[in-house]
């Protein structure tokens, strides 16, 4: 495997760095080279037509009406080509990288010779399992998702969304904010059970039901009922759920199968390193299509926020220009937020379990939850609680201990759950 640096020196005739992927991972990559000194070519590959934009606000102020799709752009088409000195290659599609002569192949039948080659192809929503009907049925990933999407808000007046994620949350709130009659289907007892835990969960699905979205948790969609547009969904306990819009959220699988035949490892997503190194000369992967052995979680982990997303490009870039030890191994402490009703959510660390409520003000519709194993803070996540979350973030950066990460904080306000420990 390469000790990085690939991109240390360039010289003439150096096919240079090509980038797949046009999401935020691929534009930091490329921002990076350029700023840590590169001056070789670089070319930036996406399947998709248009430039990297912000895939945030496609769940929120795009559906809203409250952003244009055309917004949600980072950077015009000068700033690649005439500020870092980047080709940016649309619309294409890469169905292979042939390692050993260093090539990236594409499905025009042409290949992109590569001095260093960057993965960074993002992931893709799962479907269900079943026929859905040809009109009304919705995942949300891209602009032409987001601009459907809205366009069919814009005469709905029932949404059903399967899956309480952070996706469907966000489209949830954003609908209701429209005047539309929402229902979340989650077929576990808690939004968000399994990643932030029961106790957290319960906070979160107190903010659909204040809002007026009706939650029904515990049952699972067996089929859609409709032949040309969607009217319906059955759920397992043999009842109907009348509805005239559906939007599917029910998580996001990498997009590696491309790489199937490459000879590079996949374990959820393409296997890296420490370093973000694929295991093949030069080959290097970020973003959602990547899992790597994270320190802070003590296993493989494979992030979808856009927050390690970003980190991860930076890195690369820096492992690319600088080499391994000096860029030295990717940390993160996998920060992620979300926006729903009004109310900011914050989290970071290992959220996974039940967690300690540190600071609760009703009043303000605000808590902080922590997450513990032994006397170390795994990590937390606040609602409407800037200051507190800032707080016991910074604090967990330079001591984890949960007495030193948790201390100073303002009382509850409510009593604690019984056996709770703070």
């Amino acid at each position: 495997m390469s000790g990085g640096g690939e991109l240390r020196h360039h010289t003439p005739g150096d096919p240079g760095l090509v980038v797949v992927g046009g999401g935020v991972a691929g534009l930091r990559v490329v921002q990076t080279v350029r700023q840590e000194g590169y001056t070789g070519p670089v070319t930036l590959l996406g399947a998709e037509p248009w430039l990297p934009y912000d895939r945030p606000p496609l769940s929120k102020q795009v559906l809203t009406g409250d952003l244009a799709l055309d917004a949600t752009g980072y950077h015009p088409a000068s700033y690649f080509s005439d500020e870092i000195g980047v080709d940016t290659v649309l619309g294409v599609t890469a169905t292979g990288i042939d390692v050993a002569r260093h090539r990236l192949l594409l499905a025009d039948g042409d290949a992109l010779p590569y001095r260093a080659l960057v993965v960074a192809t993002g992931s893709r929503p799962r479907r269900l399992p079943f026929v859905s009907p040809a009109d009304g049925v919705h995942v949300l990933r891209t602009r032409e998702d987001a601009a459907r999407l809205r366009q069919d808000l814009a005469r709905a007046g029932r949404l059903a969304i399967v899956g309480a994620g952070f996706v469907g949350a966000e489209v949830a709130s954003s609908a209701a904010s429209l005047g539309v009659e929402v229902t979340v289907v989650e077929t576990a007892p808690t939004p968000l059970v399994r990643a932030v835990g029961a106790v957290v969960g319960a906070e979160l699905a107190r903010l659909h039901t204040d809002a007026g979205v009706r939650l029904v948790c515990g049952k699972a969609v067996t089929g859609f009922v409709g032949r040309d547009r969607v009217e319906g969904l059955t759920l397992d306990d043999g009842s109907v759920l009348e509805v005239d819009l559906v939007l599917v959220g029910v998580g996001v699988v990498p997009d590696v199968e491309w790489l199937q035949d490459s000879g590079l490892a996949l374990d959820d997503g393409l296997a890296c390193d420490d370093h973000l190194a694929a295991g093949a000369d030069a080959v290097y992967g970020a973003g959602d299509a990547v899992s790597w052995p994270s320190a802070r979680l003590g296993r493989r982990a494979r992030s979808q926020q856009w927050t390690t997303a970003s980190d991860q490009g930076r890195h690369v870039g820096r492992v690319l220009v600088r080499g391994r030890e000096e860029a030295g191994p990717f940390d993160h402490d996998l920060y992620f937020w979300s926006d729903e009703y009004g109310s900011r959510i914050q989290g970071f660390g290992a959220t996974a379990g039940e967690a300690v409520v540190l600071s609760r003000d009703h009043a303000k519709g605000s808590f902080l939850a922590g997450f513990r194993a032994g006397d170390v803070l795994t990590g937390a996540v606040g609602v409407n609680a800037p200051r507190e979350f800032a707080a016991v973030r910074k604090r967990a950066r330079t001591d984890d201990s949960w007495q030193a990460a948790t201390q100073h904080l303002p009382p509850l306000d409510v009593p604690l759950p019984a056996g709770a420990d703070r």
